[in-house]
């Protein structure tokens, strides 16, 4: 920018500051008088703490009672007291964006989380943007590899498609991502570890991550014991910095682990700014929030963002409330199940409850009538399996069954595969087809 146009741009600033003072904090909500500020606006809180003077607290503007500014904090509220002075910004959150955060573990805010400096020649951008125009997306029409067999043969995913990872704890997820994180062919990597303890945040990137994935990836953690804001934060600055990448003519892949930790903590915002809880105590404005998050992934005109989101599942419910509003969303859905793991086979995923909506359209005929057929003999094993199992079915009853008994321990070594074992994707569908023409892989 020239002279000339940074003298045109002067009158456009706001030579103002707006200032307002703290009157009330109860709970996680800070109550001000003050300053003129619009849903979104972060403030800076000055306090006073102790001989090192004044110091910052950034806080955002959530709502509004009466003549009061309600604010929550992106950090702890122990060092406010009543008339700390709040400094209106005018601006929502932006953070700091480029490829020299590539291998960089941040925090909600953009900052690293080692403590160094953000590297130079970064661009700034809002962490809030809208979702692409509908009519502006293409149509997802190329298959993505993950390097997982069970998915790239019978779930096989396109560029740009979100899909959902349903689970309850400990079947897996953390381990499923690291693998499709190492063994992708996607150009990039995001990774948002939402809600997570502090303690696996580190395994994370160094056993299912691995020195490998972290050198293609961007990892934005926000573990369980920062505020409700900094949860939500860390979710949509993950995804600001996808839709980044992706502009930038990339095919991103942005893992989410997991969005229900993003709708808990919008549930806390929601109820401490007055909203009535709804069902099984989530406000409206979580299900406000979820379809305006997942839908800003997908394709655009430049690039694509294809997108892995966990969703715990209460009791393996997959019928609560946040499952069953992210499956109505999401492109598709990979269900790990609890015995499926209890009997040793990882990726525990089964097959029969897990769907991908675009794999029709993606996948040639001689893999999909391959991947119907497994199905199909998985389907009819798994509703003779009691019969099986006490020796009361006869061999030679059902045709149907006899094969079925005869594929199956085939299929669940087919479906079987190790952390560290990767595998492309041709491979995988020609082991698939040889799995279902001959019996063997």
């Amino acid at each position: 920018m020239n002279t000339k146009e940074l003298i045109t741009k002067i009158p456009e600033l706001n030579s103002y500051k707006r200032f307002g003072r703290v009157k009330r904090v109860v709970g996680l909500m800070i109550e001000s008088q003050g300053p003129e500020s619009a849903i979104g606006d972060v403030c800076k809180i000055h306090i006073r703490k102790g001989k090192s003077g004044s110091q910052i607290i950034k806080a955002e503007v959530v709502g509004f009672q009466h003549d009061m500014v309600l604010l929550m904090p992106y950090s702890t509220i122990s060092d406010i007291a009543p008339g700390s002075l709040v400094e209106g910004t005018g601006e929502a959150l932006k953070v700091k964006i480029g490829k020299g955060l590539i291998g960089s573990v941040l925090d909600s805010l953009g900052n690293p989380l080692d403590g160094s400096d953000l590297p130079k020649g970064l661009s700034s951008t809002s962490v809030e943007n809208m979702p692409p125009n509908p009519l502006t997306r293409p149509t997802i029409s190329e298959p993505l590899e993950v390097g997982v067999r069970a998915i790239d043969t019978m779930l096989t995913i396109g560029k740009g498609q979100r899909v959902g990872i349903f689970a309850g704890s400990g079947v897996g997820k953390s381990t499923l991502l690291g693998m499709i994180a190492r063994n992708t062919k996607a150009d990039i990597n995001i990774i948002a570890l939402i809600g997570e303890r502090g303690r696996e945040v580190r395994e994370f990137i160094e056993r299912d991550l691995g020195p490998e994935g972290l050198s293609r990836s961007i990892v934005i953690a926000a573990t369980s014991d920062q505020p409700a804001l900094m949860r939500i934060k860390g979710a949509f600055t993950a995804t600001a910095i996808a839709e980044y990448f992706r502009d930038q003519g990339m095919n991103v892949m942005l893992m989410m682990d997991s969005v229900t930790r993003v709708a808990m903590a919008q549930r806390e915002v929601g109820l401490a700014v007055g909203e009535p809880p709804a069902t099984k105590g989530y406000t409206p404005s979580v299900f406000a929030i979820l379809p305006k998050l997942l839908e800003r992934t997908g394709t655009n005109h430049l690039g694509t963002i294809t997108a892995f989101y966990t969703v715990l599942v209460d009791g393996d419910d997959m019928n609560e409330p946040i499952a069953d509003t992210t499956r109505g969303i999401l492109d598709g859905h990979i269900v790990l199940d609890r015995e499926i793991a209890n009997r040793g086979q990882y990726p525990a995923i089964n097959i029969l409850k897990s769907v991908s909506r675009l794999m029709n359209h993606l996948a040639e005929n001689g893999h999909k009538e391959s991947a119907n057929k497994i199905r199909n003999l998985l389907s009819t094993y798994e509703k003779s399996e009691d019969l099986i199992n006490i020796g009361a079915y006869k061999k030679g009853t059902s045709p149907e069954i006899d094969e079925a008994i005869l594929y199956f321990p085939s299929i669940l070594s087919f479906l079987k595969q190790g952390t560290h074992e990767p595998i492309s994707q041709k491979q995988s569908i020609e082991q698939l087809i040889n799995l279902a023409n001959k019996g063997g892989f």
